[in-house]
C-alpha cells in the first residue's frame, strides 16, 4: 500500500466521523466473528537507534491456537518500502531490542528444542537464522543491551537461594519428584489473574556476547531475601542499564507480602554491578516504575503513582538528576490526566507521551526543564497506543499505533510538524473499508450532580434514523478504565451492534480520561452514584435520539461492568434482559475470595467485618428478593480474579427466586473470554439472549 494511499484513509476515517448517521452502505458484507477474530494484529513498534527502521510483530491468527502465528516485521521508518517478514518460526517473539550499533537485535522466544523461551540474536545485515544465545534452565526474557553492546541483561525466574542454574535444575528435579501435590502459603497473596503463585523470583542476569555463561546478579543479595520480595508486577523487573554500563535500574518490591492490609508501593533500585547489592532509588511514597535515561545521561525519568488515603491516582512524570541523584521532580503535575507510555528525544528536551481523554488517547510533550503540557497530536477518532521514541536518531522519530473501533491496529510514524501521522503498515486496510463498520458518535451531558458525562453511540449496519432499534447499554469494567475508540476482541461494539442494536457506552464516575477527581468519585460510592449516571445517560439518550426504542432495552458488562449490570438487577426493572460476565453478586465474599482485597476495603470505608454503610447498602446480594430480570450469565472457571464463586452464588440466587437465567461456564478462560472457538460460541449466546427478549 502506498504513502499517499495510507495517509489519505486517515483522513476518510476522521472525515466520517462527523456523519455517523448517514446512512450505510448495505450493500458492503455484515460484520462477522470471523472477520473480527481473523485480523492481523499489530504488535508495537521497536525502533532502530538510529530511527531508520523499525521492527514490530505481526500475529496471524487463527481459532485453533496452534495455528496461529507471529512474526517479526521490519519497515523503513520512512514509508519507502513495504513492511517485510523477519522470521518464520511457530514460536512468537518477544522483547524485541536493537544493539546500539544497530547490527543485531535480541529477542525472546521459545523455538523448535527449547523447554522454555530463551534470548536469540539476529544479525540484520547478513543472511542466516537467529542464533540460541542463552541456554538457562529457567528461561530468559526481555533483553536490554549494554551500551557498548557487549553484554546483554535479561530476566529468569528462578527458585529462591539457588545461585547457580545447577541449582535451579536440582530444585526443579526434586519437586518434580514429590509423590505428593500441594500448595504451601504462609502469606497474601496466592494468586494472579488466573495463576497460583508460588516461591519463584524474577532474577536479572548479564551474559556478555562471547561468552555462554550468564550471571546472576541478585544472587546472595540482602534485597531477594525480603519476604516479600516481588517485580514490579509478580514477574516483570523493568530493568535499564545505567549509561555507563556500570549497573543497572529496575522496579521492585519487598512489600508484596502484606497486600492483605496495606498497598504495595514499587520502588527503583540502583545495582552497581561491582558493588551487587540493590540500593532504593526513591522515596517510599509511591509506586515508579517504566525507568530511562536521558540520552546525555545526565537525567533518570519514570512513572510515579503516589500511595496515599485514594485508591485512584493520576500516573506522572518523574525526573532525577543523574548520577547525583537529585529528589524527584514531578513535571506532569499540573496535567490533569494520567501519562501512558513515554519516550524521550535525542537531544533530551522533550519527552513525549500519551495519555487517555474521553474515550481519545492523544500525544502529548512536555519540556524535560518542566513547564505546562502540549497537545501534540488531538485526535477526533480513534486512539494511539504503543509509543516509542529512536534513541540516538539525528532528529525526533516517534512511532505507535493507531486503531478505532472501525478499524484494526496499524503502525504509525507520527507526524508533530504536520499535526497528523504517517501509517507504515496496512494488513487490515482493505477488509476494514469492505465492512460495515461506521464510526462511533459521542455526546456529553451534566448530570443532576453536575458532573460531566461522555458517551459514545454505536449504530447498527444498515443504520437509517427513520426506523426504531432496541438500546443496549454496555458498561465498562475496571471502574478505573473508560471506552475508547478502539478495535476490540472480546466486547467488540460492531459485533454486538450488528443483528440490529444501538449501543450506548457511558463513562460514569470512576471512569479514567477525565480529571482525578471524576475518577476518584466513585471511592466510597460504588454503585449508586455511577448506576444514577447510567440511566441519566440512557434517558439522555432517548431524549436526543427518536430511533432509540425506549421499550425494549438490555444491560450488559464485564468485571465491575458485571458488578454494576448485577446492582441493576436488585434495583430496576426498566430492562428486557441483562448478560453479566465476571461479575460479583457478593460483595462480602468477594472480599476474602479475590486475589486482591486490600483496596476493596478502602474503597467500602473499612473492612467487612465492621460492616460499614457501603457494605450494607451497596450489595447487590442484600438484594435478591428484587431480582427479575432474565439474565445470561457467563464466567471463565480459571477467574480469580472474580472467582467462579460468584457467578454461582448468583445462580443461586436467581434460582431460587425463579428468575429466568441461564449459565456459562468456560473451563478453560480466566477473566476474559480469549479463545477463538470460546469467543465465537459466546457473541453467539449474547445474541441469542438478546433476540429472545429485545425482539
Amino acid at each position: 500500500m502506498t504513502k499517499l494511499r495510507l495517509t489519505c484513509l486517515l483522513f476518510v476515517f476522521q472525515f466520517q466521523a462527523h456523519f455517523v448517521f448517514a446512512q450505510s452502505d448495505s450493500t458492503k458484507p455484515l460484520f462477522t466473528h470471523e472477520d473480527m477474530w481473523l485480523m492481523k494484529r499489530v504488535g508495537g513498534p521497536v525502533p532502530s537507534p538510529d530511527g531508520k527502521l523499525v521492527i514490530f510483530s505481526v500475529t496471524d491468527p487463527a481459532y485453533d491456537e496452534k495455528d496461529q502465528r507471529s512474526d517479526l516485521w521490519i519497515v523503513p521508518a520512512d514509508g519507502s518500502e513495504k513492511p517485510r517478514q523477519l522470521t518464520s518460526s511457530l514460536a512468537s517473539e518477544g522483547g524485541v531490542a536493537w544493539s546500539p550499533d544497530g547490527k543485531r537485535i535480541a529477542f525472546s522466544a521459545k523455538r523448535e528444542g527449547d523447554e522454555v523461551g530463551q534470548i536469540y540474536i539476529m544479525r540484520m545485515n547478513e543472511p542466516g537464522e537467529p542464533i540460541r544465545f542463552t541456554t538457562l534452565s529457567t528461561g530468559a526474557r526481555s533483553p536490554q543491551w549494554r551500551p557498548d553492546g557487549k553484554a546483554l541483561l535479561f530476566t529468569s525466574t528462578v527458585y529462591p537461594g539457588a545461585e547457580t542454574d545447577s541449582a535451579n535444575k536440582k530444585i526443579a528435579a526434586d519437586r518434580k519428584a514429590r509423590k505428593y501435590k500441594a500448595r504451601s502459603y504462609e502469606g497474601f497473596p496466592i494468586r494472579n489473574w488466573d495463576k497460583w503463585l508460588d516461591d519463584t523470583q524474577p532474577h536479572l542476569f548479564v551474559q556478555m556476547t562471547d561468552s555462554s555463561t550468564a550471571r546472576d546478579l541478585f544472587a546472595g543479595t540482602k534485597l531477594v531475601a525480603e519476604k516479600g520480595f516481588s517485580g514490579a508486577s509478580a514477574e516483570d523487573l523493568n530493568a535499564v542499564w545505567t549509561p555507563d554500563g556500570s549497573g543497572v535500574v529496575f522496579s521492585a518490591t519487598t512489600k508484596r507480602n502484606t497486600s492483605a492490609f496495606a498497598f504495595v508501593n514499587v520502588n527503583l533500585y540502583h545495582l552497581p554491578l561491582a558493588d551487587g547489592e540493590p540500593v532504593q532509588l526513591m522515596p517510599d511514597d509511591g509506586t515508579y516504575t517504566s525507568a530511562s535515561f536521558s540520552s546525555d545521561g545526565k537525567s533518570l525519568y519514570c512513572v510515579f503513582n503516589a500511595t496515599n488515603e485514594w485508591v485512584y491516582n493520576h500516573n506522572q512524570l518523574v525526573k532525577m538528576s543523574w548520577p547525583t541523584k537529585s529528589a524527584p521532580v514531578i513535571l506532569t503535575k499540573s496535567f490533569d490526566r494520567s501519562v501512558g507510555s513515554y519516550g524521550l528525544s535525542p537531544d533530551a528536551r522533550t519527552i513525549y507521551f500519551l495519555a487517555e481523554d474521553a474515550g481519545h488517547e492523544h500525544l502529548y510533550s512536555v519540556s524535560t526543564s518542566g513547564g505546562s503540557v502540549q497537545t501534540i497530536l488531538p485526535l477526533k477518532s480513534g486512539v494511539y497506543t504503543n509509543l516509542a521514541v529512536s534513541a540516538t536518531s539525528k532528529s525526533v522519530q516517534s512511532f505507535g499505533k493507531w486503531e478505532s473501533a472501525s478499524f484494526p491496529a496499524e503502525l504509525i510514524r507520527f507526524e508533530p510538524d504536520k499535526k497528523s501521522h504517517t501509517f507504515l503498515s496496512g494488513f487490515n486496510t482493505d477488509k476494514a473499508k469492505s465492512l460495515q463498520l461506521p464510526a462511533l458518535h459521542d455526546f456529553w451531558f451534566t448530570s443532576k450532580a453536575g458532573k460531566r458525562i461522555h458517551s459514545h453511540l454505536v449504530v447498527p449496519p444498515g443504520f437509517s434514523e427513520s426506523k426504531k432499534y432496541p438500546l443496549v447499554s454496555m458498561i465498562h469494567g475496571g471502574p478505573h478504565s473508560m471506552w475508547r475508540d478502539q478495535f476490540f476482541l472480546r466486547w467488540n461494539y460492531h459485533l454486538l451492534a450488528m443483528p440490529g442494536y444501538v449501543i450506548l457506552l457511558t463513562d460514569y464516575s470512576g471512569s479514567t480520561g477525565y480529571e482525578e477527581v471524576f475518577a476518584r468519585s466513585i471511592q466510597g460510592d460504588p454503585f449508586i452514584g455511577p448506576s444514577s449516571e447510567i440511566h441519566q445517560a440512557i434517558d439522555e439518550a432517548i431524549k436526543r435520539y427518536a430511533f432509540i426504542d425506549s421499550t425494549r432495552m438490555a444491560a450488559m458488562g464485564a468485571s465491575y461492568g458485571g458488578h454494576m449490570v448485577n446492582w441493576l438487577q436488585g434495583t430496576t426493572t426498566r430492562f428486557k434482559c441483562f448478560v453479566s460476565h465476571a461479575g460479583l453478586i457478593n460483595m462480602e465474599s468477594q472480599w476474602g475470595t479475590s486475589d486482591e482485597m486490600y483496596f476493596r476495603e478502602v474503597n467500602n470505608g473499612g473492612p467487612v467485618w465492621e460492616q460499614g454503610e457501603v457494605w450494607r447498602k451497596q450489595n447487590p446480594a442484600r438484594l435478591a428478593a428484587n431480582f427479575k430480570t432474565p439474565v445470561l450469565l457467563t464466567v471463565g472457571e480459571n477467574d480469580f480474579r472474580v472467582p467462579l464463586n460468584q457467578s454461582l452464588e448468583y445462580w443461586s440466587y436467581l434460582q431460587r427466586q425463579q428468575v429466568p437465567s441461564k449459565l456459562l461456564v468456560f473451563p478453560d478462560e480466566n477473566h476474559w473470554i480469549m479463545k477463538g472457538e470460546n469467543s465465537r460460541f459466546f457473541y453467539q449466546e449474547v445474541h441469542a439472549w438478546l433476540k429472545k427478549y429485545l425482539e
